[in-house]
């Protein structure tokens, strides 16, 4: 097991953005909150067309708005060119950019093939290293398709071979419905570093099927440590019907905390985050450690 492992919160992009449109004044609220959890990386807003994902035409406003935090490193998400240039603008150096594995789910979500898909994120990566910034490519459906079924790891492999070799700084890999199992995360885990043995890589898990926390361990096991995680399960996909919500912030860390590995959060302070999502969502969410009573004090 690694001794430490770094969480990115996805919550207020990722998570929020599959909620019912919440006030701006709220999203500020949560993602100042977060910065305050000890969690080292946010995704804080994603810079799309609001006719697309309206819950988030207020990007701008709550990045003016939020207050960073020294020592957290901030990213947001765009779809294209112009996105991207929005994002430089406000003031982001971490940027990412999404491809899905699957040709399906890409044209669903943003109606093109991946390989049209490829040959665009080519030209962004220029013109974010152009700036200064750094560009991470999410691989979307990673583990499997709502669509197509199962994904072909080669097929995933073969994706980080064309965005490593366009420039890519990060690459990560979405289970974007919920399929992944540990099989799975083994077999694309092997089929990347297989080819890219010293690739960083972080792994993205939705709670679908209810595999998410046994996906992190298996990951763990073969040694990675980068994970995406959402704030008290927040978040699904707009283009993947039946995907739950991604895998809660504080459920990981309570396990890691208690496996001895080291992540600089603080659980109480995340979980009162939880518990100020529930209220900004206005419904209960799934994080089973929010409403779990009495907790141990764990390992920080």
């Amino acid at each position: 097991m690694p001794a430490q492992v770094s969480i990115r919160e996805v919550g207020p992009r990722d998570g929020l953005q599959n909620e019912a449109p919440v006030p701006t004044e709220a999203k500020v609220r949560l993602l100042d909150a977060l910065s305050h959890t000890g969690v080292r990386r946010i995704e804080a807003v994603s810079f799309v067309h609001p006719k697309a994902i309206p819950q988030m035409a207020d990007a701008d406003e709550v990045w003016a708005k939020a207050t960073t935090v020294d020592g957290v490193r901030y990213s947001a998400l765009v779809p294209n060119s112009r996105g991207a240039q929005r994002a430089l603008a406000a003031g982001f150096t971490e940027i990412e950019v999404v491809v899905s594995a699957s040709d399906t789910h890409n044209r669903r979500n943003v109606n093109r093939a991946t390989a049209e898909s490829l040959d665009d994120i080519a030209a962004l990566i220029g013109q974010l290293h152009s700036q200064g910034a750094v560009a991470e490519v999410i691989i979307a459906t990673s583990f499997g398709c709502p669509y197509e079924g199962d994904v072909d790891p080669a097929r995933v492999a073969g994706i980080v071979d064309r965005v490593v070799a366009d420039g890519a700084d990060r690459v990560s890999f979405g289970d974007t419905t919920g399929m992944a199992t540990p099989r799975r995360v083994r077999e694309v885990v092997t089929a990347v570093r297989d080819r890219h043995p010293d690739l960083p890589l972080l792994l993205h898990f939705h709670n679908t099927r209810g595999t998410a926390l046994a996906n992190v361990l298996a990951a763990l096991q073969l040694g990675v440590t980068d994970f995406d995680a959402s704030v008290g399960g927040l978040g699904g996909c707009p283009y993947a019907p039946g995907a739950s919500g991604n895998v809660a912030t504080e459920e990981v860390v309570h396990m890691l905390h208690d496996l001895g590995i080291d992540t600089g959060v603080d659980l109480e302070a995340l979980l009162a985050a939880a518990a100020l999502a529930e209220e900004i969502v206005g419904r209960e969410l799934p994080s089973g450690v929010l409403r779990a009573g009495p907790r141990t004090r764990l390992v920080s």
